[in-house]
Parts: C-alpha cells; sequence; structure tokens
C-alpha cells in the first residue's frame, strides 16, 4: 500500500491564510513610500515643465527667427495663423494662436538660450506669462531672476509685479549698467544690500492713516511682523525689539534689529517721523559698531543700517555718502505711489548718481 503524501498546499481555515505576516512599522513604511512617490512624481513633474517651456521657447525662435524674419515679416501674421491651426489640431489646445504668439514673443524677449534653461529648472510657463508684458527689459530679467532665487509661485509673482517692486527696488539704484550687474550678481547666486533694501517702503499694509507716532509704527509693524518680512523680502529673520547696547554708563536701544541669511550680515532699522537728519548717521554708526564688536559672528559680514524716515532728501543723501558707510536711506509711505511718480524719482536718482560721477571724474583729473 502507498503511502499518502502531504498537500502541497497548507490548509485554509474560513477561506483565509493561515500565515502570518512578519511584523513590521506598517505607519512608517507607508509614510516612507509615500514621501518617495511624492518626491518621484515632483521630479518628475519638474522635468515636464522644464522640457515644455524649452519647446515652447524653441517653437517660438523658430518661428520669429526663420519665418518672420526679412521680407517674409510683411505676411509673417498669416504664417502664425496657418501654423497654429494645423498645430492645434494635431497636439490640442496649448497649441493655439494665442499661445503661438506668446511663444513668439517669449523668443523674442528672452533671446538667450543659456538664461532661458537656467530659468525653467524654476519658472513654468506661467510664470512666464505673467512676465512678458513687461515692458522694461530689465524689470523682466529683475523678476526672472527674483523668482529663480527666491521660489515665487505665480501668485507671488503677481502680487509683487501688481506692487511695482522692481520700480521701489530700482529708486535706489545709480544707472542701467548698475541694475545689470546687481542682475548678474544674481544670477551667480549672491545677493546684494541693493537688491534687499526697497525705497519707499510701503507700510499700507500696517492700517497706518493720518497722523502717528513712532511707538505706533513700530508696533504695527511688529503687530504684523510675518507681512513685513514678506515685504522686505525672504531672507530676513525678526532678532529683537529695541535692542539694549551698553555702552560706557549709558544704554541705548537700537529700534529693530534682523539677520538676513543672504547677506548674512544684521541688520539695524531705526525708525523716524521726520525728514532725514545728518544726526541719524552718526546714531546708526554707533549701533552698527556696538554689533560688530559684540553681536557679529564668525563667518558673517559687517552689520548694515537701515533708517526708515518719512521724506527722505535723495540729494542729501547722495552728499553724504552713506553707501560708504554701509548705511541706506528709505522712504515710508502708506499709499502706493503713482507709477508716474516712481518713474520720476527713479530719473531723478540715475541723474544725481551720474553728476556724482563726474564730480568724483573732475576731482581725479
Amino acid at each position: 500500500m502507498s503511502k499518502k503524501l502531504p498537500p502541497l498546499n497548507p490548509p485554509l481555515t474560513g477561506g483565509k491564510s493561515t500565515l502570518q505576516p512578519a511584523t513590521v512599522d506598517a505607519p512608517a513604511l507607508l509614510s516612507e513610500l509615500r514621501e518617495l512617490i511624492h518626491s518621484a512624481r515632483q521630479r518628475v513633474a519638474t522635468v515636464a515643465n522644464a522640457e515644455q517651456t524649452l519647446l515652447y521657447w524653441r517653437i517660438g525662435l523658430r518661428i520669429h527667427t526663420e519665418i518672420l524674419g526679412g521680407d517674409r515679416a510683411v505676411y509673417g501674421g498669416q504664417i502664425v495663423v496657418t501654423v497654429s491651426r494645423q498645430l492645434e489640431t494635431e497636439f490640442g489646445r496649448g497649441f493655439g494662436e494665442k499661445n503661438v504668439r506668446r511663444m513668439v514673443q517669449f523668443a523674442e524677449l528672452f533671446p538667450d538660450e543659456a538664461i532661458v534653461v537656467s530659468l525653467i529648472q524654476y519658472l513654468s510657463w506661467t510664470h512666464f506669462l505673467a512676465i512678458l508684458p513687461i515692458k522694461a527689459p530689465l524689470a523682466r530679467e529683475f523678476y526672472a531672476e527674483m523668482c529663480r532665487i527666491e521660489r515665487w509661485p505665480v501668485r507671488t509673482l503677481r502680487k509683487k509685479i501688481g506692487g511695482m517692486l522692481y520700480e521701489r527696488t530700482a529708486l535706489s539704484k545709480n544707472t542701467d549698467e548698475v541694475i545689470k550687474a546687481e542682475l548678474d550678481t544674481l544670477r551667480n547666486g549672491q545677493m546684494t544690500p541693493d537688491m534687499v533694501f526697497r525705497d519707499p517702503y510701503l507700510l499700507d499694509f500696517l492700517g497706518l492713516q493720518g497722523a502717528y507716532s513712532e511707538k505706533d509704527l513700530e508696533n504695527a509693524i511688529l503687530r504684523e511682523m510675518e507681512r513685513f518680512l514678506l515685504e522686505l523680502g525672504s531672507g530676513f529673520t525678526f532678532v529683537a525689539r529695541q535692542k539694549r547696547m551698553s555702552i560706557g554708563k549709558d544704554d541705548f536701544y537700537l529700534d529693530l534689529l534682523f539677520y538676513h541669511r543672504h547677506l548674512r550680515r544684521l541688520v539695524a532699522i531705526e525708525l523716524k517721523l521726520e525728514s532725514f537728519q545728518p544726526a541719524h548717521t552718526g546714531q546708526m554708526e554707533l549701533y552698527l559698531r556696538w554689533l560688530d564688536k559684540h553681536d557679529r559672528a564668525a563667518g558673517e559680514e559687517s552689520p548694515i543700517g537701515l533708517i526708515l524716515c518719512a521724506g527722505a532728501d535723495a540729494e542729501q543723501v547722495e552728499l553724504l555718502q552713506l553707501d560708504e558707510k554701509s548705511i541706506r536711506v528709505a522712504e515710508y509711505l502708506t499709499e502706493l505711489p503713482p507709477m508716474e511718480l516712481l518713474r520720476s524719482r527713479l530719473h531723478l536718482a540715475i541723474e544725481l548718481a551720474r553728476e556724482q560721477a563726474a564730480r568724483r571724474g573732475g576731482d581725479d583729473e
């Protein structure tokens, strides 16, 4: 009689396996797997976005340089219509006439492929659509580079453009050449004080109307610290309010003290409800020397001071040469100034810089 062999599979009880799963930390494992999946999806999305934007630029470049160039520019508009209709039929609405014209404009306004390739790692096509309508070339470059450096989402970019951030920053610049040089600095991943400080600072978000005291202003800033930091720009970290400095037998108090990660230095801020006075510089220099001696950490740059005052005189600032003393003077306004006023101030700042350069050149002769 043959011996009966055991079954190949273990018996089932109630239709379910009696095998016990290995003991694992299921929540921790699932969390790790989710993170892997999300990270992979993000990388794929980033690569796909960059490839799509580069494709749009190349399509725009091809049409702009090889179809609309030369004598064919006369009937180039009709070519765009014809080409876009065919592309839209084959590849979908993303290649409609309106978007194809934007591609051409994209290639026209951003002709350097190397710059485009560096930007598309951080800027989506929607970012560029927000930047393209800006008429000033330096303003376009400024917003594109700030998006790359500070990782602005589209919504933040639109808000910065609407708030005329470039015009306010450019007010503290000298000439177009200086602005271009600082944009090159941004492309190298560096930040300078002139790119951080904005003149004038807009404090309308603090809700201050009419007459207000310096204490009211400071308290309002502290209440809205998070929003104030956003106005100053990313990288600012709040350190202290009414920072005490003991010098000899006297105690001095700095209104506000920040640290800026990109500049790698302390930023001393004084609030004044009066026009800029030469005496303010001596007070700020005293604070900066104390901070440099007692609070400056190894590897940090020297502290820098910012005086916020109502109605700062640009000519007076130039004559005092505060830039050479690491002090910036900005105005604070409680409402957004008209574009024409900003343009006028920018023109004045440039003219003053040219006159100063001419005077220095004369002194050197």
